[in-house]
């Protein structure tokens, strides 16, 4: 059964291959490559832009990852499939329904905004909320190291 979205899928071409990234879970990147007949391979986004590198330094396939950010000490990234994350956005939700003086109604009917986000990352530096932002946009941010999983097959042609 597919559980990947084709649409949300990105693809490089990298020494005579087509590399895939963008798997919401590590388990749709396991089916992509058995359906393509391609490899599992941990991908680096280490240099503030779109570039991607082949690496094996965050050790993505060995830990059943999908997605990784490392920082430095100060910085945490909170990717939306991450358990902690629905932990975090309630606690962002009902510091949001503070400030704002909502109702106990507001307060305690699901917001759906964290929710909705396309691919949110919840970013917190020294363990405090900073700010949140896109699976993309992370690439991007705190002079990060962005690390995927990928699927490695030939190129079509």
């Amino acid at each position: 059964m597919e559980t990947f979205n084709e649409e949300k899928l990105v693809k490089y071409q990298m020494d005579e291959k087509e590399i895939v990234v963008g798997f919401a879970t590590f388990q749709d990147a396991e089916n992509y490559a058995a359906q393509s007949l391609g490899d599992l391979v941990e991908v680096g986004f280490k240099d503030g832009n779109d570039n991607p590198q082949l690496t094996n330094e965050a050790s993505l396939i060995s830990q059943k990852l999908h997605y990784f950010v490392e920082a430095g000490p100060e910085y945490k990234f909170i990717h939306s499939a991450d358990p902690a994350f629905r932990d975090y956005a309630d606690q962002l939700q009902e510091r949001k329904a503070d400030l704002n003086d909502d109702s106990p109604e507001e307060k305690y009917i699901a917001n759906a905004e964290i929710e909705i986000s396309e691919d949110p990352i919840i970013v917190l530096k020294n363990n405090e909320f900073e700010s949140i932002t896109s699976r993309e946009r992370s690439k991007y941010l705190k002079q990060a190291n962005v690390y995927e999983i990928g699927v490695s097959k030939p190129l079509e042609l």
